[in-house]
């Protein structure tokens, strides 16, 4: 299990959660509604008053699940009817992490326990460009509280640029200076385009503001010293079938 503060956008996750029986209460146009077999409700919540259900996206045309949605039944979502006792839970699924989330104090929902971290990932083949704006879910994907009681299970599989620290300056084999705010957010101090990344290898120059120890530049001329931005990029993408969100571009969020 990856440590729950750990989590960082563009990582590439394995995600699953085991099968629980629930019971289904409700078939909306664009829902599944269910008697949720996880958390519990927060008896100090001021603004929120849980009923025990949740509602898991589908297609209200198809009658599918909806792409973003996370969650499968078992007997599958065309032959349920209210009332139907199934099981709820994540097959293995491979996402990307769209954005993270973190909340002190923790956040009131209604149920306990309340999140401190909320991960919001899109599944294999799905990008942020995909999801419209308008969605009725959040339109950044699916959002999951690692610390509450689901019993996900979420193996890392890839973290590109896992030397770098949000935050860190580095300058590259062109001469060029750059910020890193993650693998596809570089800011490039010459105010040039940004869209092709830095050119390895790259040398680290400061990290929280300060000059960087010699072991962590190190660390960074080691991992930089074959490969490439681009070569990152495509194994990222290999892995999600997805595009990254574009450079500059506000990622919506529909909460």
């Amino acid at each position: 299990m990856i440590e729950d503060a750990d989590f960082r956008v563009g990582d590439v996750l394995s995600v699953a959660c085991r099968f629980t029986e629930a019971r289904v209460t409700r078939l909306g146009w664009d829902s599944l509604v269910l008697e949720w077999p996880w958390w519990r409700r927060d008896p100090d919540s001021e603004f929120f008053h849980w009923n025990g259900q949740v509602a898991l996206g589908v297609d209200a045309d198809a009658r599918v699940w909806h792409e973003t949605t996370l969650f499968r039944t078992e007997p599958p979502l065309d032959v349920l009817e209210p009332d139907d006792v199934c099981r709820v839970g994540v097959p293995p699924t491979v996402v990307h992490v769209t954005t993270v989330d973190r909340f002190d104090p923790p956040l009131e929902t209604g149920w306990l326990p309340r999140p401190r971290v909320a991960v919001t990932v899109l599944p294999r083949g799905i990008s942020c460009r995909d999801v419209p704006a308008d969605s009725l879910v959040n339109a950044t994907g699916y959002e999951l509280h690692p610390e509450d009681d689901i019993p996900f299970t979420v193996e890392l599989l890839f973290r590109p640029y896992a030397f770098l620290h949000p935050g860190d300056e580095v300058g590259d084999a062109s001469g060029r200076a750059w910020r890193f705010d993650g693998p596809w957010h570089w800011h490039a101090f010459d105010g040039g385009t940004a869209t092709a990344g830095p050119r390895w290898p790259v040398t680290l120059l400061t990290r929280n503001g300060t000059p960087c120890a010699a072991e962590a530049a190190a660390a960074v001329a080691a991992a930089t010293a074959a490969g490439s931005h681009r070569e990152t990029l495509a194994h990222w993408t290999r892995l999600t079938d997805a595009a990254p969100t574009p450079y500059g571009t506000a990622v919506p969020r529909l909460r």
